[in-house]
């Protein structure tokens, strides 16, 4: 009977901590959820050409915008001193101003907003003895990176303030790009890894590495992706599937910077192609684990995960010829980027319950 009693009180005695751990699910959701929208502002940002509107870093004060004529003004003299305004937007009105200046200002100003949403309910969920050890320690590095990534977007900015430079480094931005989806990748594999499977366990089938494969395979066309953006090299060859009426350029024209490595930064055919080439090993890695998947247990949970992965991979990059084809419209550019987001958040759900 005590055997019982003891069998029978388990549960009762979990479930207090059960519903605490699905809290702190649903608020690293949220945080993952939040960089997503991040990634989506920064995005609107890039494609309107308002990241370099605000010309200084202040981390605190800078929560502040102008609030006056006069201290307008002076903002928009400080953008009028860089070359962006002297050889692209020379003779810009305040009013234009203000608007490329609200867009960088919002992306700012949400990176503040998701470092309080971070950390006020981290302090929280410790303090109640909810986080602690391994997951603690995982959480904390976790909001370095987003330190770490706050000071990456600022050398970002201050890389297209110098002089004769009309947009940022693409190497920069697609670093920045980077690390916001590995900040992304931490956040939704450590939620995923908090909720009970034991139930569905026999639902799932093991599938390895590859999951994992994928997730790096993405996250490497991300980084691309954010080469193609800061090189503008959507704006160029834009035709599919051939690159000016070829489907592998000429080796003369991939490699016609010289010393033969910055092409793969500075050179828009080649930047452009790998990202093609990528696009292409990914839908095909995808499918083909999907296939392997299914033959193995078709009904299982992972074969539909998978599956899905594989439709996945094939809309982003059929999103990304729509994206190429129409020369880069802000709303399909938006849309590629933050179906890029999703995809990537998939992916590594996939990788986290298939390795659980």
């Amino acid at each position: 009977m005590a055997v019982a009693a003891s069998t029978e009180g388990m549960p009762l005695a979990r479930a207090p901590q059960t519903r605490s751990l699905s809290a702190v699910r649903i608020w690293i959701y949220s945080l993952a959820a939040l960089v997503v929208l991040m990634v989506s502002v920064g995005g609107a940002t890039r494609l309107t050409g308002s990241g370099l509107s605000i010309t200084e870093w202040k981390p605190v004060t800078g929560a502040i915008p102008p609030l006056t004529e006069q201290a307008w003004l002076a903002e928009f003299e400080k953008y009028r001193q860089i070359s962006q305004y002297e050889l692209v937007n020379k003779g810009m009105t305040l009013a234009e101003f203000k608007f490329i200046y609200g867009w960088e200002w919002g992306h700012r100003q949400l990176g503040r907003l998701i470092g309080i949403v971070f950390f006020l309910p981290l302090i929280w969920f410790w303090l109640r003895g909810t986080i602690k050890h391994r997951l603690a320690l995982t959480l904390l590095g976790i909001g370095a990176l987003g330190g770490l990534q706050g000071a990456i977007g600022w050398l970002m900015v201050a890389s297209g303030l110098e002089p004769g430079m009309t947009a940022v480094a693409p190497i920069k931005l697609a670093l920045h790009l980077t690390v916001a989806s590995i900040i992304l990748a931490c956040l939704v594999w450590v939620a995923a890894g908090l909720r009970d499977r034991s139930e569905t366990a026999h639902l799932e089938v093991k599938a390895g590495a590859v999951p994992r494969i994928l997730v790096s395979l993405i996250l490497f066309q991300i980084a691309l992706g954010g080469l193609v953006a800061g090189s503008k090299a959507g704006l160029t060859y834009n035709t599919w599937p051939l690159m000016d009426g070829a489907l592998v350029p000429p080796a003369s024209a991939l490699f016609v910077v010289k010393p033969w490595i910055e092409n793969f930064v500075d050179n828009v055919v080649l930047v452009q192609f790998n990202h093609r080439l990528v696009a292409y090993a990914i839908v095909a890695f995808a499918v083909w684990h999907a296939l392997t998947i299914r033959r193995r247990g078709a009904v299982s949970k992972t074969a539909k995960r998978a599956t899905a992965m594989a439709g996945l991979t094939l809309a982003q990059m059929v999103l990304g010829i729509v994206t190429l084809l129409l020369v880069v419209p802000l709303w399909a550019g938006l849309a590629h980027q933050v179906f890029a987001m999703v995809v990537l958040a998939m992916a590594v759900v996939h990788a986290r319950v298939s390795a659980a």
